[in-house]
């Protein structure tokens, strides 16, 4: 048996960027309604020429550039979406012949916003079991696809973009030692009769959600998941270094980190200048705290996804 860590990571977002002004000249908003709601200022939106694979290539390559690895040293490629508009060939094949990796298993989860979590964690049970040893794994959407951009209610939300990282095999942490775990055990699971309150579907599909629902749920329960997926790294919350929730709303994001106690963490907060990315949110804005710096290699990071079905997952991991 292996251990698994993650040894570097990358992002990419489309040029254009949509302001709340922009966006007052779509639908009845303002700059003030949607900052005191969501706490979102712009968002980045990818052309008609700009499909999920592109974006979630170009992560990718930074993340492999990062790490000092050539597309013939993986053999596992993972990308969380919700937003591939074909069934096949699935978006992680179209990355491997983008990005030349040659013969690495290719496979998409569907999870929605807790899709990159999930998606990390089974590059860890592959690593740990002998799967795999060095593993791709992306989370990318273009919600701008599937938005209803004359609902001010959830146009004002969406962004696109994409996050990736690089796992691979490492030692096995001593017994004694289990907060040294480079990924740790994840917590997972759902909610399913909640499953409608975050959708996209329909012809053609179109993301909605029930607001107040999912608010509820995050900032009651969310918590004491999130402190279990600490305890499962051998941590406390007090221990993190950082905490990368979903990136869904800044009203969410600041009491859920609150409730959970992690009082010396540096809070991502990129829905503010990203929005609400899908399965991209947890990587895209981890990527950015390592490229400026406000954490350092091998500190404690909580990452934890819930969005659609109403699934959840979260694990702590060391900053490579």
């Amino acid at each position: 048996m292996y251990g698994s860590r993650v040894t570097a990571v990358g992002h990419y977002q489309p040029a254009k960027v949509l302001t709340n002004e922009d966006l007052a000249g779509l639908v009845d908003t303002n700059d003030e309604w949607i900052r005191s709601r969501v706490g979102i200022r712009t968002r980045h939106i990818a052309g008609p020429d700009e499909p999920v694979d592109e974006l979630a290539a170009h992560a990718a390559a930074k993340a492999l550039a990062s790490a000092g690895l050539s597309a013939s040293d993986i053999d596992l490629v993972l990308v969380a979406t919700s937003t591939a508009v074909d069934r096949s060939p699935n978006m992680a094949a179209r990355v491997a012949n983008r990005l030349g990796i040659p013969s690495a298993a290719t496979m998409d989860l569907n999870v929605v916003c807790a899709g990159f979590t999930h998606a990390l964690a089974t590059a860890d049970h592959a690593v740990r079991a002998g799967g795999s040893t060095r593993a791709l794994v992306i989370g990318a959407d273009k919600m701008s696809d599937v938005a209803d951009w004359t609902d001010r209610t959830t146009c004002v939300l969406v962004g696109d973009g994409a996050g990736a990282a690089v796992v691979e095999a490492c030692p096995p942490p001593a017994s004694t030692e289990p907060g040294l775990a480079g990924i740790g055990p994840v917590l997972w699971g759902s909610v399913p009769e909640m499953g409608n309150a975050v959708r996209i579907e329909g012809t053609p599909s179109r993301f909605a959600q029930e607001g107040q629902s999912v608010y509820r749920w995050a900032t009651t329960q969310l918590p004491r998941f999130a402190r279990q997926a600490c305890e499962r790294a051998g941590l406390t919350p007090a221990d993190l270094a950082a905490v990368v929730l979903h990136q869904a709303n800044l009203r969410i994001i600041e009491p859920l980190a609150a409730k959970i106690g992690a009082v010396n963490a540096v809070v991502a907060r990129d829905v503010i200048e990203s929005g609400n990315t899908s399965a991209a949110s947890i990587p895209l804005a981890f990527s950015k705290l390592v490229e400026r710096a406000e954490i350092s290699t091998g500190d404690p990071v909580l990452l934890f996804g819930f969005g659609g079905n109403l699934s959840y997952a979260g694990q702590v991991v060391r900053c490579p």
